[in-house]
């Protein structure tokens, strides 16, 4: 039986090219998935082992802001005693925070997070340990900086050189000292890296003679556990500590943390890919077995049994899945070496290394790909052994029995009853628990439309049928025949597309929805002209002296910052929002339900609607307080305002938050200019920053973008990863075509013989294949958007605005792309039925 099922792969190749395709595109996503994160992983513990390598103990202190009054960080005084500890043989401190670097056009240089800066600390040497100098030296005076070698090429800079680094506060020259290459990360992450005299970063960083961290080189021969036990006895109780080998394990754990979540999004998608290809390999081997109902029926007749046929027909789906296993595999490292590549074009630098191959990534390949052809192909198995040897003789086709069909239709309408009610509990539910309702539910209802899917067809195409004879005449007659022909077979087909297009289709209605609610919300409440921010997450916020210079520049009518703060109110710990009475009406849409925001003048506080319903606090209320700096006193309440997604649930005067706050974050700051938004008014605000590369001034186009550009950008993304199925989808369509034109040859034929030529063959083929495209996208469709509504239920409360939107205008372009789809899929197809002999196949039986 293994020698007739490997002689059975070998005769019928190009028939089971799609299905080798399908799992090796599937076997490729998985096994270059977990080629990737693996080589990431490890190049990236390679290189933060490398960073600790000779790090025996790491120090940091990283206080409280009541802390931070009396010890801001590590004194030089701590490093000196940590110095003369015994076995210690160097003691390096570094104070470090955001420092961005523009290229000539007054581009910030890298991405805002992984701009760093931090103190050049030599050694007795003159030399600073971490970094070597390939050009010049380190700064030593206070007007000079050195940068890494890749954020100096980007910008043309050359030693001598006059510099422009932006930090939270005003822009600074420095003149170039020197350039130097680092192993630190945030350089090796496509960001920059500007080193500043000791006292420079000190200053600016944390507080003149203080560190955040500091390092410890150990003589040879010491032990680092020992030698931490020492330090931890004469550095400040707050501060922590952990050797340099502990260090770097947990840097491996968090990168291991990291890309875990990236492996797993990637191997789900790989996972829609292989479900897809599922009904591609169990449609492919149905009809396999149709074609060969009188060769198993022989072999019935002279003595096999029927667990003898099944296991023939799962060694011929085993052999398929394991040479498409294989190719998928090589396919897979090629994949992962292009991803590593694509990421360092686009400046998301992967450190050095090796490409890691370990035996998972091949195994998960071998068993993903051979498993999932044995298993789609244990079905059409199983059917083939219970064809009866006489019966089968007699008939080429072995038509599914009536009673089958009517068990099919009743246990798929009952499996997708049941799904449609989980996802509709799920949308009356809401929330974490209502979303867990709908991915139950979605996933039995995708299962029982797959089941039901023949019975859809006949109705859902006689809608479109009539379209197709009025247009195509003929052979749009003979299309939609033939599409129902055999309601299995369409069904399987149609089952594939609608999937990914049930994924396609529900990630846009949500997607639409959800960018149209913060486009609404956006347009609705911020009255303000712009918005300045740091750029990319740059910083820790805006320097207080950034707010001072907005406040004064020419034309601002009005200026308020969005402070954040923090401080129990009545035994509730809150977070607050500091702004400037008076301003922060005109800037942004605060409705008040009772009492005037104006009181916040008065040095009262506002409070959103949802929190004084739910604490019972009302105007006039007088509620205890304690800062963050443990001082206490009273807040009155003045007012109460619908919530907003601008502010925080509790309104201040900033001058409330600023005297109890060490060091004021500030996240963003309002402005309102004499005659709006215009060319002049932005440039104003710039000059008003310094020009301040890493500084953004944003207008209400550009906040709305900063919403719904993420939308957009997460929605590509996804479209690219389920483009995978979608393909699979497509090899299904044009391996089902392939099939039913050899199946009908000689009807095809008889239809050349009275009088269609091969124009209208070709035509009657494509049209199938649109009839069938437009058929599983009608039903992914349908059930995308049906999810996609259940989904935003669960969080319409925390999104005001919200409204269901459907996007006609992509729901028509999917529309179209199926039926696109369909006519590329029936280019080979059409193109061998239209070649056919009709005297051939008219004798073929």
């Amino acid at each position: 039986m293994f020698r007739t099922a490997l002689r059975n792969v070998l005769a019928h190749k190009a028939r089971l090219l799609m299905t080798v395709l399908a799992v090796m595109l599937g076997v490729a996503f998985v096994s270059g998935t977990l080629v990737f994160t693996d080589t990431l992983s490890q190049a990236f513990r390679n290189q933060s082992a490398k960073s600790y390598d000779d790090v025996a103990v790491a120090v940091s202190m990283y206080p409280s802001p009541e802390e931070a009054a009396k010890t801001p960080g590590l004194s030089q005084a701590v490093l000196d005693r940590v110095g003369r500890l015994d076995g210690v043989a160097s003691v390096t401190g570094r104070a470090d925070g955001f420092a961005g670097v523009p290229d000539k056009d007054g581009k910030l240089i890298g991405v805002g997070w992984s701009n760093k800066g931090t103190n050049f600390a030599p050694g007795a040497d003159g030399k600073d340990r971490a970094y070597d100098f390939t050009q010049g030296a380190g700064p030593l005076q206070a007007g000079q900086i050195a940068l890494d070698k890749e954020t100096a090429a980007k910008g043309g800079y050359k030693v001598g050189d006059t510099v422009r680094v932006a930090t939270n506060g005003p822009v600074k020259e420095y003149t170039l000292s020197g350039v130097f290459t680092t192993d630190e990360g945030a350089v090796s992450a496509g960001g920059s890296l500007v080193l500043f005299e000791n006292a420079v970063a000190q200053k600016q960083y944390v507080k003149p003679g203080f560190y955040r961290d500091a390092t410890v080189v150990a003589a040879p021969g010491t032990d680092a556990d020992k030698l931490l036990d020492e330090v931890l006895k004469v550095v400040p109780k707050a501060a922590t500590a952990q050797t340099g080998q502990a260090l770097a394990d947990q840097q491996a754990k968090d990168i291991e943390s990291g890309l875990g979540a990236l492996k797993q999004v990637l191997l789900g998608f790989a996972g829609i890919a292989l479900f897809v290809g599922v009904f591609l390999i169990a449609n492919t081997f149905t009809m396999l077995v149709a074609q060969r109902t009188r060769e198993l029926a022989l072999m019935r007749a002279v003595g096999a049994s029927r667990r003898q046929i099944t296991r023939s027909v799962l060694a011929e789906a085993g052999i398929v899945g394991l040479v498409a296993s294989a190719v998928g595999y090589g396919l897979g490292i090629a994949l992962a070496v292009g991803l590593r590549s694509g990421m360092n074009a686009f400046d998301l630098k992967v450190p050095g290394g090796p490409l890691v191959l370990t035996a998972t990534p091949l195994v998960a390949a071998l068993a993903v790909g051979v498993l999932i052809t044995m298993f789609a192909a244990w079905l059409p198995g199983r059917r083939a052994a219970k064809i009866p040897p006489v019966a089968a003789m007699s008939s080429v086709h072995a038509a599914a029995t009536t009673k089958s069909l009517v068990v099919r239709n009743s246990i798929g309408a009952a499996i997708t009853a049941l799904g449609a009610v989980l996802i509709v509990l799920g949308a009356g539910k809401g929330g974490e628990d209502g979303r867990m309702f709908i991915a139950g539910g979605a996933f039995t209802t995708l299962i029982g439309v797959i089941v039901l899917i023949p019975l859809l067809s006949r109705p859902v195409i006689a809608l479109i049928r009539p379209l197709f004879v009025g247009v195509f005449g003929v052979s749009g007659k003979l299309a939609g025949l033939n599409a129902v022909r055999n309601p299995r077979r369409t069904g399987a087909t149609a089952s594939a597309l609608a999937i990914g297009l049930t994924l396609v289709t529900g990630l846009t209605v949500l997607g639409t929805t959800v960018g149209t609610a913060l486009d609404k919300m956006t347009t609705d409440q911020i009255r303000a002209d712009y918005m300045i921010t740091m750029a990319d997450g740059a910083g820790d916020g805006l320097d207080p002296t950034a707010l001072a210079a907005l406040e004064k520049t020419p034309g601002a009518t009005a200026v308020s910052p969005q402070l954040a703060g923090w401080f129990t109110l009545k035994g509730k710990d809150v977070s607050a929002s500091g702004v400037t009475p008076g301003d922060i009406e005109k800037l942004i849409k605060l409705d008040t339900v009772k009492g005037s925001l104006g009181s916040l003048g008065e040095g009262r506080i506002a409070i959103a609607e949802k929190t004084a319903t739910k604490q019972g606090w009302k105007v006039g209320d007088t509620l205890p307080v304690e800062y963050g700096d443990k001082k206490k006193g009273k807040l009155t309440v003045g007012a109460i305002f619908e919530d907003s997604e601008f502010v925080s649930p509790v309104v201040v005067d900033a001058k409330i938050i600023t005297a109890h706050e060490q060091q004021s974050y500030i996240p963003q700051v309002f402005v309102s200019m004499d005659g709006g938004a215009s060319a002049a008014n932005e440039k104003a605000l710039a000059k008003a920053m310094g020009e301040n590369p890493a500084i953004t001034v944003m207008d209400q186009k550009d906040i709305r973008d900063l919403f719904g550009g993420q939308i957009n950008l997460l929605l590509n993304i996804m479209y690219g990863l389920l483009a995978m199925a979608l393909i699979i989808a497509i090899l299904g369509v044009v391996n089902t075509l392939a099939m039913s034109v050899f199946e009908r040859q000689q009807e095809i034929g008889m239809l050349r013989a009275i009088g269609l030529d091969r124009r209208r063959v070709k035509r009657m083929v494509r049209l199938e294949a649109v009839v069938i495209s437009l058929f599983g996208a009608v039903v992914g469709i349908g059930l995308g958007a049906f999810l996609g509504w259940a989904i935003g239920e669960t969080f319409k409360s925390s999104l005001p605005g919200y409204v269901l939107v459907l996007p006609w205008d992509r729901i028509g372009i999917f529309l179209v792309l199926a039926g696109l789809v369909g006519v590329l899929a029936s280019l080979w197809p059409a193109r061998s039925a239209a070649r056919l002999n009709m005297l051939t196949a008219i004798k073929t039986e």
